[in-house]
């Protein structure tokens, strides 16, 4: 009698899982990158930003929580070399007397805190479906896809507010403070995790059938296993690409949610509460209060983008 199980050698099985992250750390991908001066300048102004974000307690001038710091007889202090200015504040003061520059290091931790929270918990609740979805199949899949399908239907920023307005009337206003960075959390990752459920579910359809998979399957390794050592890495490449550009989205979403005034308070601000705030003033004269959170907004977003962009060509061989 022939036996027609598949068989996949030691060193295919073991090479197969890795093929992500090895075309990641590929020195063709090292090149690509070193030889694209826009991909490195971006990739230092990454790197800068959340450095000077993470560390902002140590090179703050003051520190913009602290009300023993702040003075409301230097509010509206203009920058550096304008007339009236002050040479303690180097961007000027904002309508409460706060350091521009300190409250727009310390908004920038909000800003990223809050991105990387979300992106991380729409990539996990994203790639957790997507790989049950691919590889069980049925009538699992077709619910996963078409809860997808019709969140796809709204507006990211639609939901996050829809979701934001349900935590806050749970929580009420009296633990905003408190919750505010969690429901941002919350209601930004729910919005996201879409695109990386699709993605992730694409692939494993392709990976579940490939010989490697089979093979795991007649040895009698349970499906969860399965999914996470044999084909999880190799649906990671899409993954990257969409977490790092969905980084300066949801970095994007939170300031839009709090130039709404439902994002983070006054009293913890991040890029988008400064902006809402020096918005108020932009017209009477005092620019700089929403002008420079704006420029450190842009270019934060600007940089992580550029990077997105030159991983998605960079991971895709017909693009290189």
């Amino acid at each position: 009698m022939t036996d027609n199980t598949p068989t996949v050698s030691g060193s295919e099985a073991s090479e197969a899982p890795r093929s992500a992250m090895a075309r990641f750390l590929d020195s063709d991908l090292l090149h690509s990158f070193l030889s694209s001066k826009v991909t490195v300048l971006a990739a230092f102004t990454t790197v800068v930003l959340m450095l000077a974000a993470l560390f902002a307690p140590l090179i703050a001038p003051f520190n913009p929580f602290d009300l023993a710091q702040i003075s409301i007889l230097d509010a509206r202090i203009p920058p550096i070399g304008m007339e009236w200015s002050d040479s303690r504040y180097l961007l000027g003061t904002d309508d409460q007397g706060r350091d521009l520059l300190s409250g727009i290091l310390y908004g920038m931790r909000i800003s990223l805190a809050v991105g990387f929270l979300s992106v991380a918990f729409a990539a996990v609740l994203g790639i957790s479906l997507g790989l049950i979805s691919g590889y069980v199949g049925g009538r699992t899949d077709a619910i996963i896809m078409r809860i997808a399908e019709v969140q796809l239907t709204f507006p990211a920023i639609l939901l996050a507010l829809l979701i934001d307005g349900i935590a806050n009337g749970i929580f009420g206003n009296i633990d905003r403070e408190t919750w505010a960075i969690w429901i941002l959390t919350f209601s930004i990752g729910l919005s996201f995790w879409v695109q990386y459920a699709r993605t992730v579910r694409g692939s494993t359809l392709v990976e579940k059938n490939k010989e490697y998979v089979q093979a795991a399957r007649v040895i009698g390794i349970p499906a969860w296993i399965i999914m996470i050592r044999h084909v999880l890495p190799n649906v990671l490449g899409p993954v990257l690409v969409i977490a790092t550009i969905n980084l300066a989205l949801a970095i994007i979403t939170e300031a839009t949610l709090s130039f709404l005034g439902v994002g983070v308070p006054s009293t913890q601000p991040s890029l988008g509460t400064l902006i809402r705030i020096g918005n108020d003033f932009l017209f009477s004269g005092e620019w700089w209060i929403a002008i420079f959170p704006g420029l450190a907004l842009a270019i934060l977003v600007l940089a992580v983008n550029l990077l997105g962009d030159w991983l998605r060509d960079a991971l895709n061989p017909k693009l290189r």
